[in-house]
């Protein structure tokens, strides 16, 4: 009887160690449709968790949802939260809604949200929400709600690549969101700005300006690319995410072809097609946020990051360029941060006339 008991003892004992042994993770990411891999936003985002978890010797763990849906990116915070997550970092504005449930739902878990703020509505058209009750955009001091200005950095990569010499210029944004639209909106104005500095006649420019409905890399979109490649455009910002790498494809088939990358410098992904990159400090926000999480500041409110505080710009690599150069750069750059230039700030896609921000310097065609 006794064997037995100490026999059952032992078993337990054994049990409540592995129980207890079980690893956890502190910091969490969870990707969006994309990977850590992509060259882009998720990419970004997990250097930045990566690098302050490494520093600290704090567990660190990336989620990647089975599915695009707010039902499975709550469901993989979840999983990190019950395998002991106390900041969970979600890149990107498809996880609004689902940063809006969890709030609520894990008020003693830090979410640094990227790209976007916490809201309930799922169709702006009708105001339907998660819940069914009224539209509602609380932050819950548990989040720390970061954007960006991405009208100033595409407005670099514009002035850029008109300065350079291109005067056929093409972009292509993955969706018709927020943030895409800034980019190529800055991207025009840019591009103006430099034609006027230049003082280019009107019409001396031409853009061809599409969404391609996707951030995810697709034949269509290569074969598109270079069909305007082969009409003449001759650098394509792809503010397209994964789709991106679509476009490089086209460039590197084609002959003196150029692409401008976005989010991270995408140069290392095309070294000889990709000639910037419009990036967002994607990797120092994120360590600069968990840094404030750990030194015990409360989020609660939105952060827009722009040229003042290096939230966005180009790479300082500038290799590919024969005619921009690095003290042009730190010129334009100077005349955002001191208000010379301004470019608009766009908090939606609806309504805009992109040939109108064009103006006579730049003729827009804007593709469906």
């Amino acid at each position: 009887m006794r064997k037995a008991f100490v026999t059952a003892c032992i078993v337990t004992l054994a049990a409540t160690l592995v129980s207890c042994g079980k690893k956890t993770y502190e910091i969490a990411l969870v990707t969006d449709v994309g990977t850590i891999n992509d060259k882009s936003f998720n990419q970004g985002a997990w250097e930045g968790v990566e690098a302050y978890a490494k520093e600290n010797k704090i567990s660190y763990k990336y989620y990647q949802p089975e599915k695009k849906s707010t039902e499975k990116y709550v469901e993989s915070a979840e999983t990190a939260i019950t395998n002991g997550a106390k900041v969970v970092v979600t890149p990107g504005y498809l996880f609004e809604n689902a940063v809006w449930v969890l709030q609520t739902r894990y008020p003693d878990v830090k979410f640094i949200l990227l790209d976007g703020a916490p809201h309930n509505v799922t169709d702006w058209e009708t105001e339907a929400t998660v819940d069914g009750s009224a539209p509602n955009f609380d932050i819950k001091p548990n989040v720390y709600s970061i954007k960006y200005a991405e009208q100033e950095a595409g407005f670099l990569a514009g002035f850029a690549a008109v300065k350079e010499g291109f005067r056929k210029l093409g972009f292509m944004g993955g969706m018709s969101v927020p943030a895409v639209v800034r980019f190529g909106t800055g991207y025009i104005e840019g591009a103006v700005a430099a034609a006027n500095e230049l003082e280019l006649a009107d019409g001396a420019l031409t853009m061809k300006y599409t969404y391609l409905n996707s951030f995810l890399p697709d034949e269509t979109h290569q074969t598109l690319a270079t069909s305007w490649y082969g009409t003449g455009t001759e650098v394509i910002f792809a503010a397209a995410g994964g789709a991106g790498s679509s476009v490089m494809a086209a460039a590197e088939a084609s002959t003196n072809k150029w692409v401008i990358g976005v989010d991270i410098d995408q140069k290392p992904e095309s070294p000889t097609t990709v000639l910037t990159s419009a990036i967002k400090g994607l990797k120092s926000s994120v360590i600069h946020t968990l840094t404030k999480i750990y030194k015990g500041d409360a989020g609660g409110t939105t952060v827009v990051l722009d040229a003042k505080v290096d939230g966005v710009g180009l790479p300082l690599d500038f290799t590919s360029f024969e005619h921009f150069t690095e003290a042009d750069y730190n010129t334009v750059f100077g005349k955002i941060v001191d208000g010379t230039y301004a470019p608009f700030f766009h908090e939606s896609g609806a309504g805009i006339n992109y040939a109108d921000i064009g103006g006579t310097k730049v003729v827009v065609e804007y593709i469906e």
